[in-house]
């Protein structure tokens, strides 16, 4: 059974109408009705000080504008407004390429040869579609040109893995150029393996930025990564992103980010950090995915933030579709750092969160607490059929206590047909849904939590809180 297959039995079990794609779209538009209601209250704008300075890589974020929701395409398959452009243009670029095997250029999947020299020769300047025979291929870090596609021969079958040589910086693969850009990259059915064995007792995986992962895409501009395993990655499983991060305030971003980009079945397990990450990057597609059981260790012990999928600073115009999450600090994270523009404008449809500490956490950190400034750009998150399955005490952030749902800061947020349970603590007083600290123009609606006893606060609603709706099935 494929991984999205997996997920929408599991959430079928919950949402019966989930099993047909007429009938989740029917939802996903109940589910905008209810945003273009909440947009009519005017999502409050807050123009930038003019002290801001902006540079090569920072630029002024973008005034909030929502995309249509997704669509039924081809294939009977929820998909947003430019994924036909993303398909054609990927399409027409491979019939530029010019199909090779690694084995060509003296590749050897025995798990003991060098491979590196055999990649470089076979990836040159791209246009090259090279096929990765079963095997383990042990290379340091690959670096893809544009009009690039690699092929494996399944998960199951085929494993790039970096060498045992390899510093703690490197990633599996990663796009070539970060500066001037890449574009046209296919990477599919194959394992990455991250060798995270390689740093023998080593506390921490990751040297910082973007560097430990196992896949990076950084200012790449339409790309495909599917069915793909990423194994223990330092950092991030994948990391789709900017080339460089810049940290100028609230209402900036970072220039040089990717966009057009789908990430399909992919599984990540062991990561240090996050199982698929965005950064400063717009329209991009995370479907059929499975991320699960961290490790935690880009972080200092007891206070990882490790979550299955984060959208973070300054990303937008991001939809998550089907996908599953287990024994994160995070199922799904959407958020940014306080010198950062939040991630913006994401639709959630689908998603299964089991044993995570947080399943949904949407936050801007350091602009919700009391003495702190209200967040200019957390705004836009729409969420239909989502499923929280008993929240749990973690080592990754020890000082966490479990909650089904958690929104902070952000302002227009619709939740719609939620489902949340909890096995009952002696000891803890639990609490389910917590919309608090200046979180406004948040609804939800069709939701169920189940577990929870009379001590407890299933839903809390905190101070400075405005326009918040809970809508109550007739």
């Amino acid at each position: 059974m494929h991984l999205g297959e997996k997920t929408k039995e599991l959430l079928t079990n919950y949402f019966p109408t989930y099993q047909t794609r007429t009938k989740q779209l029917q939802a996903v538009k109940e589910t905008e009705v209810y945003f273009q209601e909440l947009q009519q209250n005017k999502l409050v704008e807050s123009p930038l000080k003019k002290s801001v300075s902006y540079s090569f890589v920072t630029k002024k974020n973008a005034p909030f504008k929502a995309d249509p929701p997704v669509a039924i395409g081809e294939s009977r398959f929820l998909v947003p407004w430019w994924f036909q452009i993303l398909k054609e243009e990927i399409k027409q670029q491979k019939l530029k390429q010019k199909v090779y095997s690694i084995e060509e250029f003296g590749g050897v999947g025995d798990g003991v040869t060098d491979s590196t020299k055999a990649f470089r020769r076979a990836l040159k300047k791209g246009n090259r579609k090279i096929i990765i025979p079963p095997g383990t291929y042990l290379t340091r870090e690959l670096r893809m040109p544009s009009n690039t596609t690699l092929v494996g021969s399944g998960v199951d079958q085929t494993t790039i893995k970096l060498h045992p040589n390899a510093p703690i910086g490197e990633r599996v693969v990663r796009n070539k150029n970060r500066l001037r850009g890449n574009h046209h990259l296919v990477i599919k059915n194959m394992t990455l393996d991250w060798n995270v064995e390689r740093l023998g007792n080593s506390k921490t995986t990751a040297k910082g930025g973007t560097t430990s992962s196992c896949l990076t895409f950084a200012h790449v501009t339409y790309g495909v990564i599917q069915n793909i395993k990423a194994l223990n990655a330092g950092l991030h499983g994948v990391d789709l992103t900017a080339a460089y991060y810049s940290y100028r305030g609230d209402g900036t971003r970072s220039r040089l980010g990717s966009k057009f980009i789908w990430a399909d079945e992919i599984e990540a397990v062991g990561f240090g950090d996050d199982g698929i990450t965005t950064h400063h990057s717009d329209y991009l597609l995370i479907s059929n995915s499975y991320l699960h059981h961290p490790s935690g260790k880009a972080h200092q012990k007891g206070f990882s933030n490790s979550n299955g999928i984060e959208i973070d600073d300054g990303s937008s115009h991001v939809i998550l579709v089907n996908n599953r999450t287990e024994a994160c600090f995070g199922g799904i994270e959407i958020k940014a750092h306080e010198e950062s523009s939040a991630a913006s404008d994401v639709q959630i449809i689908g998603h299964y969160s089991s044993l995570d500490n947080r399943s949904y956490n949407f936050r801007h950190i350091g602009h919700h607490q009391g003495d702190d400034r209200p967040s200019k750009t957390a705004k836009g998150i729409r969420g239909t059929f989502l499923v929280s399955i008993n929240p749990q005490p973690t080592p990754l952030y020890e000082e966490s206590s479990p909650r089904n749902l958690v929104v902070s800061a952000y302002q227009g947020v619709v939740i719609n047909y939620f489902v949340g349970m909890t096995q009952s603590s002696a000891l803890e007083k639990r609490v389910g849904i917590a919309i608090q600290f200046r979180a406004r123009e948040v609804l939800i609606a069709h939701h169920v939590l189940s577990g929870y006893q009379e001590k407890d606060t299933p839903l809390y609603l905190g101070k400075g809180i405005q326009s918040v709706t809970i809508k109550k099935d007739n």
